[in-house]
């Protein structure tokens, strides 16, 4: 059996993005709401309130509205590929985003931020890292426990990294 092939959205940049969160492809359920992070469970919403010291949004337009203010972009490492769930070792025949025509029409980005190890992992597959620009894996989002976090609160303590990055 055959499975369809799906896309990522577009990027969540403005002129004064700094940093850029990339993950892999919106889980199944993101793409079904148009969201990144779209799935309640996910901790990336939580953790960016948190990181802020503000009450998580209800609302999308809010929650992107965040990051931006603070210079902080969403996108994905692939374009598009098959992936069967939601789960990026499922993951196959993907295609990843043009970062180099991304990165020259966005100079003011100087930082990458891996939500995940695949996300790093396919970026350095597919990707050529540019000069000038550092780049710092943390732990995935996901309510799944990681390797090296466990912990929901392990997560936050990493993930507040990205403040340094701004």
């Amino acid at each position: 059996m055959g499975f369809d092939v799906i896309h990522s959205f577009d990027p969540v940049v403005n002129g004064n993005t700094k940093l850029l969160i990339l993950g892999t492809m919106p889980s199944e359920q993101s793409l079904k709401l148009g969201q990144y992070y779209g799935n309640p469970r996910n901790h990336f919403w939580k953790i960016m309130f948190e990181l802020f010291e503000k009450p998580v949004a209800a609302g999308y337009e809010d929650r992107l509205r965040l990051l931006l203010d603070r210079g902080i972009g969403l996108w994905d490492v692939l374009a598009d590929c098959v992936r069967p769930g939601s789960l990026d070792s499922r993951i196959s025949q993907e295609t990843a985003n043009d970062f180099t025509s991304f990165f020259l029409a966005h100079p003011s980005i100087k930082t990458i931020v891996f939500n995940g190890g695949k996300a790093e992992q396919l970026f350095r597959k597919h990707a050529e890292f540019l000069p000038g620009i550092s780049c710092v894996t943390m732990p995935s989002t996901s309510p799944t426990p990681g390797r090296n976090v466990k912990s929901y609160d392990e997560k936050v303590v990493v993930w507040r990294r990205i403040l340094d990055g701004l």
